[in-house]
């Protein structure tokens, strides 16, 4: 409704909306639940193939397929997590298999060299540490552990280049509070969240346009409140940040919610159904592991910027969402 925003700006919302006949569609359709699994094994797999060969075969520093090395590599890292759920779905030697996709996973956000997903791992590992009796037998347990101990241990393979990314990311912090270089990728990110909180601090609860936002950081930099590198990003590297900026507490609230709300949904799930046989655990794990992923990547990063990634995460949550309703359906008649 405000003035100065385009009609194309609904697009991406109008496309989220009508997500939800994913939704309708596994309900009607009822697809069976290893399709779901299989795609995400060999998706995992074939863009670990690919992100290697560019990284390591064409050597190429920052490969991202052919997107954006960070969108990439938080996709890939979020099929491999939720891989790492489909292993309660499998038995087993078949376990191997998601275990394996789940490995790619990993391995492929790691050849990105992208740091914000190892957010996601963290939680991740807490949401195992919580709810790790799932995996009910030890062959499960042991590949859960393994595809984790290998993650840690690529900070030691100098090939990997994580501890090399680790070490960059902490002199950029250093350089940028100790008054060295702002310009570098953390020193960005620090620079724009400045500039976007003491924004949002001034019109808290405004929404405000592209115009607007880009008229105030140009006055910031003209009084040497801002680097002057800050007029040339597309956006404040959060979400969080972002959608504060452009809508307010209400717009906070609301980006909040809508994360908030499908957590819950799973939540919900496994905790009224410890039981459960893993047609309804493997799923609603699946789905939390969905949500913490995005949710830890837009920390940093505006992972909902991306239509792709966008989409991936919405028809995803409603594929989840689906089979887990299916499958309460199943388990209440019998």
């Amino acid at each position: 409704m405000h003035p100065d925003i385009q009609l194309r700006a609904l697009e991406k919302p109008a496309r989220i909306f009508f997500c939800v006949t994913v939704l309708l569609a596994v309900l009607a359709c009822r697809p069976r639940r290893k399709a779901l699994w299989w795609g995400l094994i060999a998706g995992t797999m074939g863009g670990a193939v690919f992100i290697c060969y560019q990284r390591w075969g064409l050597g190429i520093s920052r490969p991202g397929g052919l997107i954006n090395s960070i969108t990439f590599g938080d996709i890939q890292l979020c099929m491999g997590m939720m891989c790492l759920a489909a292993v309660l779905d499998f038995k087993g030697r078949q376990a191997a298999w998601p275990a394996l996709g789940a490995l790619a996973g990993l391995l492929g956000s790691v050849a990105t060299g992208t740091r914000g997903g190892w957010i996601a791992v963290l939680f991740a590992i807490l949401l195992f540490i919580k709810y790790g009796h799932f995996l009910r037998s030890r062959a499960s347990k042991l590949l859960a552990a393994l595809v984790l101990l290998l993650l840690v241990s690529t900070y030691f393979v100098e090939q990997t280049g994580t501890r090399e990314r680790v070490q960059q990311g902490l002199q950029d912090v250093t350089s940028y509070f100790d008054g060295g270089r702002e310009d570098t990728n953390v020193g960005i990110r620090l620079e724009l969240w400045k500039g976007g909180l003491a924004l949002a601090a001034q019109h808290p609860w405004r929404i405000s346009s592209t115009k607007e936002i880009q008229a105030e950081l140009a006055r910031d930099v003209a009084a040497g409140r801002l680097q002057p590198f800050v007029l040339q990003a597309e956006h404040f590297h959060s979400d969080m940040v972002h959608v504060l900026v452009y809508g307010g507490i209400p717009g906070l609230l609301v980006y909040l919610f809508s994360i908030l709300a499908p957590f819950l949904f799973f939540l919900r799930i496994l905790r009224t159904h410890e039981s459960a046989s893993p047609a309804v655990t493997a799923p609603a794990l699946a789905g939390l592991l969905l949500v913490i992923g995005y949710f830890s990547f837009g920390l940093t990063e505006v992972i909902f910027w991306s239509i792709l990634s966008t989409m991936f995460y919405v028809q995803m949550l409603f594929l989840l969402m689906g089979f887990c309703l299916n499958a309460q359906d199943e388990g209440h008649a019998r």
